[in-house]
């Protein structure tokens, strides 16, 4: 029997973040490249991550490698600032919110490329194979000055594996609870000389027979295992055409075969297909002058099955389709001046939407944008402007929408000394209402809103930063005002008699306030992480906290190295939620305890093995769904290094 979920105590990450302060030692850790690091995110273009504005953080190769995890959704929900939803069991829809904000106002590029579903807002995160990717960057905070529609909260980018050198080869299996299956294999590489040729291609399977994904108080309630299997494949190509002039070209796809419970009687096969690509030329045109030209897709398709009970609600069709195509093309130019960076990017974005259940739609967005870098001594700052003109329409009504969005930033950056920088910003955002928001039909019932507003967003925060090269200290405050949120209502204010059972539209103001904080260093053998979030996501119409968003949440972990041999314990720790925006629901809150390790064999030969939920605690991350008990997954990494 799994132990009954309690309120867990936020006491033990404070201390944990406290040991983490600066007594520092003076052992090597990972930590130590950070004075290298460079972050591409923050400002569409590499900087080093000292002179970085935007709270930020990057999850490296190794770390994902050290991990252990099976999946994405299960790696970040340990990062500072995220929070996560998953509804049933392996492979099954997630949701990732970033600082209070839902997964709809926040962007996700892989290698620049934009995914999402323009049917809901959010990027199928179940369906990213963690086995490819090299390092992620997540930056918090609005960017809707550099990356258009959406990036209210924050922008998460990921990164593929690249080729250089001399030529590499990895392979991984794993097996695990739920009959859990992984294996994967990759080659990267590049040629000599002058004119390289650049190469990396992966390939991977995951499958997993699951567990009972609903619980009995849900109307879909099954006890059968839900399990799933994804296959996904990418690759990338460049050549260094002349000394500075490069051109290249990248791709992933990744499908998604998985199960969920259409009625009590039933379960029913669901596909979810994700492909991008993209082509590239960086060139520098002058010394001073550098051009990046980039086409980039994603395409997704969701397929389900409908259970017999669900048939009559979609024009008696078994099945339910939703195609969703992202295309992107962008010129962007950094010219430097002396220390400062001037940015100007010109973008042509084109979204389509298909369906069979009645919502289409299509959104062309012309957008120009500028920034400006500037550094000086001990000080550095970044303004950026932004416009955004879209048009949308649908084929089930004439004409169409248009609109325009300008957003700015402003940051600012004072380095107290070396190692300690204060940081101050104020930016705007908006998030475009999907096209679920404006024109869903279903059964014959129009619920659509075409006249629905897109969101506002107005955030201002102040940021201490403490890096030494092997400790590093983060305490930030922001205060995120969106206004004109969406949200549906079961009594549809622009037509009761068009839509009888309610639309989506623009109901009020929220405000997402917090206190971010974040620490790592070593001593000794150990190296020590923390974080701490105490936020307040509240609807300011209803006074009540915004859906599946809890008001405190951390993580805390040690890991001991000792020749070859790596062990880790880690604790994720969250308090109460509400599973709907009455607050009515309640999500109690959870601590769960991890374990990881790794055993060097040699050089190029490693065992690996985690321990999930080791007290098997029972809790709930969305009403009527279950989470996986206490898990362990083991294999074995082959790799040159």
């Amino acid at each position: 029997m799994r132990a009954a979920s309690h309120h867990p105590s936020i006491k033990p990450l404070v201390l944990a973040i406290a040991m983490a302060l600066p007594s520092f030692s003076s052992a090597q850790t990972s930590t130590d490249a950070n004075a290298q690091t460079v972050i591409v995110t923050a400002t569409r273009s590499p900087q080093a991550a000292r002179d970085v504005l935007s709270d930020n953080i990057v999850i490296s190769a190794e770390e994902i490698q050290q991990s252990g995890q099976v999946n994405l959704v299960d790696l970040l929900q340990q990062k500072r600032g995220i929070e996560v939803t998953t509804s049933g069991g392996p492979g099954a829809v997630s949701s990732v919110f970033i600082r209070g904000t839902k997964s709809a106002q926040n962007v996700v590029l892989i290698d620049g490329v934009r995914i999402g579903s323009s049917e809901t807002g959010s990027a199928t995160w179940e369906n990213i194979p963690l086995s490819q990717i090299d390092h992620i960057e997540i930056v918090y905070g609005p960017l809707s000055s550099l990356y258009g529609a959406d990036a209210m909260g924050g922008v998460v980018q990921i990164f593929t594996k690249q080729g250089d050198g001399a030529l590499q080869a990895s392979a991984s299996v794993g097996f695990g609870s739920y009959d859990t299956r992984t294996v994967d294999a990759s080659i990267s590489g590049s040629t000599t000389g002058n004119n390289k040729f650049h190469y990396a291609f992966g390939v991977s399977r995951d499958e997993s027979d699951g567990f009972t994904a609903t619980t009995p108080v849900a109307y879909a309630y099954n006890p059968a295992k839900v399990g799933f299997n994804k296959d996904s494949v990418n690759g990338q190509l460049s050549w260094d055409v002349a000394n500075g002039h490069t051109l290249g070209l990248r791709f992933l796809q990744s499908t998604n075969d998985a199960q969920y419970d259409a009625d009590h009687i039933s379960t029913a096969p669901e596909a979810e297909k994700l492909n991008t690509y993209s082509v590239f030329s960086r060139d520098k045109i002058m010394p001073n002058w550098t051009s990046l030209v980039q086409l980039g897709q994603s395409d997704e398709k969701l397929w389900l099955s409908n259970g017999p009970n669900w048939v009559a609600d979609y024009d008696n069709s078994p099945f339910i389709n939703s195609h969703t195509t992202q295309t992107n093309l962008s010129w962007q130019n950094d010219l430097v001046l002396g220390a400062d960076i001037l940015q100007l990017i010109v973008e042509r974005h084109e979204e389509k939407l298909a369906t069979d259940f009645g919502v289409d739609g299509e959104r062309d967005t012309n957008s120009l944008a500028a920034s400006y870098q500037w550094k000086s001594g001990n000080q550095n700052a970044i303004l950026s402007l932004r416009d955004d003109k879209f048009d949308q329409s649908t084929s089930s009504a004439p004409g169409s929408q248009s609109i325009s969005k300008v957003t700015g930033n402003l940051a600012y950056g004072f380095h107290l000394s070396s190692t300690l920088r204060v940081n101050a910003s104020y930016g705007t955002s908006f998030r475009e209402p999907t096209f679920d928001d404006l024109y869903y039909m279903g059964g014959g019932v129009s619920y659509a809103n075409p006249t629905i507003q897109p969101e506002h967003g107005k955030n201002a925060e102040t940021g201490l930063y403490y890096d030494d090269g092997k400790s590093q200290v983060s305490a930030v405050y922001y205060h995120n005002h969106i206004t004109n949120l969406i949200a549906f209502g079961s009594s549809c204010p622009i037509s009761v008699t068009t839509d009888p059972y309610g639309c989506a539209y623009n109901v009020g103001d929220a405000v997402i306030s917090g206190l971010t904080l974040g620490a790592s260093t070593s001593l000794g053998n150990f190296a020590l992480h923390g974080s701490l979030d105490l936020q307040d996501p509240r609807d300011e119409m209803l006074g009540t906290v915004l859906a599946r968003r809890s008001k405190k949440h951390g993580s805390v972990g040690v890991d001991y190295h000792e020749g070859n041999v790596q062990v880790g314990v880690d604790a994720i720790l969250s308090g109460k939620r509400y599973d709907d925006e009455a607050n009515t629901q309640v999500l109690g809150g959870y601590g769960l305890l991890n374990i990881h390790a790794n055993y060097e064999i040699s050089k190029d030969l490693s065992l690996f093995a985690r321990w999930n939920n080791v007290t098997n605690k029972n809790y709930e991350l969305a009403y009527g769904y279950n989470t996986p008990g206490s898990n362990l997954f083991a294999g074995l990494r082959y790799g040159f290094k």
